[in-house]
């Protein structure tokens, strides 16, 4: 009996992100530092959003990456070296997990399988979304980790237990992971304004243990002011709402709202995690590439992929 198709490669003439070498299968992922995969959809509430805004997202990050190629091998000031720390680096390209329109539940379960052969290799998933619903399978592959403390940065705690009878959608993810057993830690940064959660949500997220840090809190007093609430772990997970940057240079999602984050706030909170222990995987999700101007926010999501990638290779956790 055939394998079933976990991935979509890249079709010709789309460009992969940094024009990084593309893979047609997962067992081509042995010595890959770190892996780029898609995930290109999301858990509607309604029947309107049968197909998520998010779902060209991916392809919008890889076209805008290409600003960034001639540039791979210079010097980079955001991180006070050269790019990747003269670090022989393997980034692949694994296309995006193969999607079946309505099939949310094998959507989910291909996503976790996806996840999961990354990680067997070696390779440090780096998963473009999406809405915030793929977190939830995306964390689920992490069991294996002992104990992992979750990242967020967001404009919302995403804790509701459901919308609409749906339990795993965008508004749930953290919930869930506070769910999962290897979960051992979690930290809410950028936080702001109003969404979809109301008070017992907020109860239940401090009731668990998480730390939420308001985005005021991080203009006010600096970054350097709040890495004390990143929790002690061994093993980090960052989920990133794209929406938690300012809409003044992330207009491009679902829900803008003011004062959020800017790049060098969101590039540190990212690298002091990387610095206090191992980062695991990351996600970036939300963007709306209809909603985006000059492809302003596909294009900074890409700059700040580039920026971990950077500083995974300055705490010497990929490349030799």
């Amino acid at each position: 009996m055939p394998k079933p198709q976990l991935i979509s490669p890249i079709s010709s003439g789309l460009p992969s992100f940094l024009d990084s070498e593309r893979i047609k299968r997962l067992d081509q992922l042995e010595g890959a530092d770190v892996a780029i995969i898609g995930v290109p959809y999301g858990v509607p509430y309604d029947v309107a959003g049968m197909r998520s805004p998010s779902a060209p997202a991916p392809s919008a990050v890889r076209a805008a990456s290409r600003r960034f190629t001639r540039y791979l091998g210079h010097y980079d000031f955001d991180l006070g070296g050269p790019l990747f720390n003269d670090r022989d680096v393997r980034i692949v390209d694994c296309g995006d997990v193969f999607m079946q329109s309505g099939d949310f539940a094998g959507n989910a379960s291909r996503t976790e399988q996806v996840v999961r052969t990354i990680r067997a290799h070696g390779a440090v998933p780096i998963i473009l979304g999406g809405d915030h619903a793929i977190p939830i399978p995306v964390m689920r592959a992490y069991d294996d980790v002992g104990s992992m403390a979750v990242i967020q940065l967001d404009a919302h705690i995403d804790w509701r237990h459901e919308v609409n009878g749906v339990t795993e959608g965008l508004s749930s993810p953290m919930r869930r992971a506070s769910e999962l057993s290897h979960v051992g830690g979690m930290a809410q940064f950028g936080i702001r304004g109003t969404g979809s959660a109301g008070k017992g949500d907020v109860d239940a997220a401090l009731a668990y243990g998480s730390r939420l840090v308001m985005a005021e809190q991080i203009h006010d007093q600096g970054v350097a002011s709040v890495l004390d609430q990143i929790p002690d772990a061994s093993s980090y997970y960052v989920t990133f709402d794209i929406d938690g940057l300012d809409p003044s240079i992330a207009p491009g999602v679902n829900t803008p709202s003011p004062g959020g984050l800017t790049y060098f706030q969101a590039a540190r909170l990212i690298e002091a995690v990387i610095q206090r222990g191992k980062l695991v995987g990351l996600d970036i999700v939300e963007i709306v590439p209809d909603n985006d101007v000059g492809d302003m926010t596909s294009f900074n999501t890409a700059r700040l992929v580039l920026f971990t990638i950077g500083a995974l290779a300055h705490a010497g956790q990929i490349g030799r």
